[in-house]
């Protein structure tokens, strides 16, 4: 009898990468089967010229267009209902997510929501429950990233905020899949220093937790390796030097990648940020990037022997702790905070966080059970800096 386990692989779309290849947008819209889109972004990107450019390179096209940017940075179920009423009011056919995670999360989801007439919540990702959507009542995706962190370009679920609760829940659907993805380095080049570097330590999350993962699925630890090493590469030349177009592909790249790992599961890190986002609306990626190291930490008696092959293949010496002290130099290089504090969290709602981390969808992939306990150790030592 054979001991290996029957799994259900995916793997993502068609992706035009390239510098330049935003020019395409209007061919890839028709491609997709839309001639009446609704661009949904996030209100710091509608005011610029990339998204002016792209509203003009559609319209020129002979494309009906209208821009939807009542998205907050960390999308709420108000913002998805917006933008369904906007997207039912312009009769649109179909979405082109344009932006960093919230755009393009809120932009999957207001196509997903289109055609629904059920409740988002009736939709999250537990068990079967994706199988309760209409699949006709959802909206063809063009997704245009201009970060290099989250990977939803390349991802079948979107993540919302019940604002209700104040929790964020996974919404999960096969057809969430973008048909066509424009991945273009220089709608990059503008970002802020620290959000590039928040959004490059969100992909470094996602693919280090997949390869942390102790789900069976070798093609995804494969490519978490690959991306791995493309963050540490290239992160720290872009926060040198904004306009490195090369680096900055080869993130956009890592971000996809980690957004295909992280098929194989999350953990820790997500689960106790996404209740910290919630509940003190920190910036996700950033919010990782400073539960990295004390996660590990946590986790090191069930990943220390994966952790020196991967050291290996990232040519740090000292296994474990090499990679451990990689991260640390990392991020204090790139300037991210060492404690919760910097990002203005304090213990006063400790509690709440550990319960809400430890019921959250990402919990579920980390190599070590994450208690309440748990959580909670992971949280202190991140508020005090005890690694």
């Amino acid at each position: 009898m054979s001991s290996l386990p029957n799994v259900n692989w995916s793997y993502p779309t068609s992706v035009r990468f390239g510098v330049g290849r935003i020019k395409e947008l209007p061919a890839a819209v028709q491609a997709a089967g839309m001639s009446n889109p609704l661009l949904v972004t996030d209100p710091g990107l509608a005011g610029l010229p990339m998204v002016a450019d792209a509203v003009a390179s559609l319209k020129a096209a002979g494309l009906g267009v209208e821009v939807f940017s009542n998205v907050k940075p960390n999308p709420i179920d108000a913002n998805i209902e917006a933008g369904v009423a906007a997207y039912k009011m312009g009769k649109h056919d179909g979405v082109i997510a344009f932006g960093g995670g919230s755009g393009l999360d809120a932009g999957k989801l207001i196509a997903f929501m289109s055609g629904q007439t059920r409740p988002i919540w009736d939709f999250e990702d537990i068990g079967d429950w994706w199988t309760r959507a209409d699949p006709a009542g959802i909206a063809p995706i063009v997704a245009v990233p201009t970060t290099a962190g989250t990977g939803s370009e390349v991802g079948r679920a979107g993540v919302v905020t019940n604002s209700a609760t104040h929790t964020k829940k996974v919404i999960f659907h096969p057809k969430m899949l973008p048909a066509i993805v424009i991945c273009d380095p220089e709608l990059t080049a503008g970002m802020p220093k620290m959000i590039t570097v928040g959004t490059g330590m969100d992909a470094l999350a996602h693919c280090l937790e997949a390869y942390s993962s102790p789900f069976y699925h070798p093609m995804s630890q494969g490519i978490a390796l690959e991306g791995m090493r493309l963050v540490f590469e290239n992160l720290p030349k872009v926060a040198a030097n904004g306009s490195d177009l090369e680096a900055r592909g080869h993130l956009m790249s890592a971000a996809a990648m980690g957004a295909v790992a992280f098929q194989k599961g999350l953990g820790a890190i997500h689960s106790l940020s996404h209740p910290v986002g919630a509940l003190y609306d920190t910036h996700h990626g950033m919010t990782n990037a400073v539960f990295m190291p004390y996660v590990l930490q946590f986790n090191k008696p069930a990943i220390e022997a994966k952790f020196e092959r991967l050291a290996g293949f990232l040519g740090f010496q000292g296994g474990y702790q090499g990679v451990l002290d990689a991260i640390l130099k990392l991020r204090e290089d790139l300037g991210v905070p060492h404690t919760l504090a910097g990002l203005n969290v304090d213990g006063e709602k400790r509690d709440l966080i550990a319960e809400m981390a430890i019921v959250d969808p990402t919990a579920g992939g980390n190599p070590v059970e994450l208690t309440k306990d748990g959580a909670l150790e992971i949280f202190d030592k991140a508020l005090a800096g005890t690694v």
